[in-house]
């Protein structure tokens, strides 16, 4: 049976990319711990929402916008849980077969689910913790329900949580549980400057149709060296190529080497999305930002730009603009941010979150 259940949904990356960080670190640290996401019981209609989601998310921010803001301020979880009862039955069943000593939530609606299935918190047979993954911009759906504790990312984040009205000692800043990878075996990585090209890695993950053109300005910039990534989609491959013209480029589709990519690279560029802003700050990478999708996406640029080591241009001119100025004058700037960056890193937190919910007394920090 596991000691640790991991719960997670395919409602953006940034929930299955903490799951995954997480059962990684139990891995390695020889505790028995199993990820399932129960929201698969709902089939075909899980398909759909999930491509709904991706959908209004990208074609209309504004319109996602007013949902996350509904989501904030009205109990709308709560209305829709009689929806949701081939879920609440695939968890309940979950939790009879595998009876995990500690649950570990990386999504928030099952804390809500937990609440239907154990009214009373003392016949709850569990410990359950809560992850957090989005930073600064806390949804309050995140702590209106019941957990042991939140997890959060940052200490930014644990603040806004206790001006929200959480007590204190349920928040613990233990930082984002990326993969253990990061904590171990760096690749070498030479500053930029005195001859080292500056190694910029550019994540197509968002504003496709602009990408080819953000290539083209890139491969303009003098004394840098450019990979980009597409992940498994082979048209938008094509159009990179063909912007590129001959012109030297380091091209990858999807790859298991993200870790040891954003650790290689002295600047990343690509979306704010919850993975992609706390697996740099791991990789000790800076970041230039595209793209933020308002709501939960705003904490994360936030996080870099007031941290001193990362910006928003989402220009092809701008992001190239800024790669210059960056790497210029002996990559005065880049050191500047690398130095930041270096302050808020924490690439053993999956570790640490993992020590924490399996301690005898996971109310005190490790």
């Amino acid at each position: 049976m596991p000691e640790v259940l991991i719960l997670t949904a395919g409602y953006g990356e940034g929930h299955n990319a903490a799951a995954r960080g997480l059962l990684a670190a139990c891995e390695e640290l020889g505790i028995e711990a199993e990820l399932a996401d129960p929201f698969t019981a709902l089939g075909a209609a899980y398909d759909r929402s999930r491509a709904q989601y991706l959908d209004v998310i990208n074609r209309f921010p504004k319109l996602w916008a007013a949902v996350y803001r509904c989501v904030d301020l009205l109990p709308l979880v709560e209305f829709s849980l009689p929806g949701l009862m081939p879920v609440l039955q695939s968890l309940a069943d979950l939790l009879t077969e595998k009876r995990p000593g500690v649950v570990v939530s990386v999504y928030p609606a099952y804390g809500y689910l937990l609440a239907k299935l154990y009214p009373r918190r003392e016949t709850q047979p569990f410990g359950f913790h809560t992850i957090v993954t989005d930073s600064i911009t806390i949804n309050r759906v995140w702590h209106r329900c019941r957990s042991d504790t939140f997890l959060v990312p940052n200490a930014a984040s644990a603040e806004a949580m206790r001006a929200q009205g959480v007590s204190r000692e349920r928040i613990h800043d233990l930082g984002f549980p990326v993969p253990p990878r990061f904590a171990r075996d760096r690749p070498l990585r030479r500053n930029p400057g005195a001859g080292e090209k500056g190694r910029v890695l550019y994540m197509i993950n968002a504003g496709k149709s602009r990408a080819p053109a953000i290539v083209a300005r890139l491969l303009a910039v003098p004394g840098i060296h450019l990979t980009v990534t597409v992940g498994r989609d082979e048209a938008l491959r094509a159009r990179v190529l063909e912007a590129a013209d001959g012109r030297d480029l380091e091209l990858h589709g999807w790859t298991t080497q993200m870790p040891e990519l954003l650790m290689a690279h002295h600047v990343a560029i690509g979306k704010a999305g919850g993975a992609a802003v706390q697996e740099c700050i791991a990789a000790q990478t800076p970041m230039i930002i595209t793209h933020v999708v308002p709501g939960q996406e705003e904490g994360n640029a936030r996080l870099l730009c007031e941290n001193g080591c990362g910006a928003i241009e989402e220009t092809p001119d701008a992001i190239a603009r800024r790669v210059e100025q960056l790497f210029a004058a002996d990559a005065a700037e880049w050191r500047q941010w690398h130095a930041n960056i270096v302050r808020i890193s924490r690439p053993d937190a999956a570790l640490r979150i993992a020590r924490f919910v399996t301690s005898p007394s996971p109310g005190q920090a490790p």
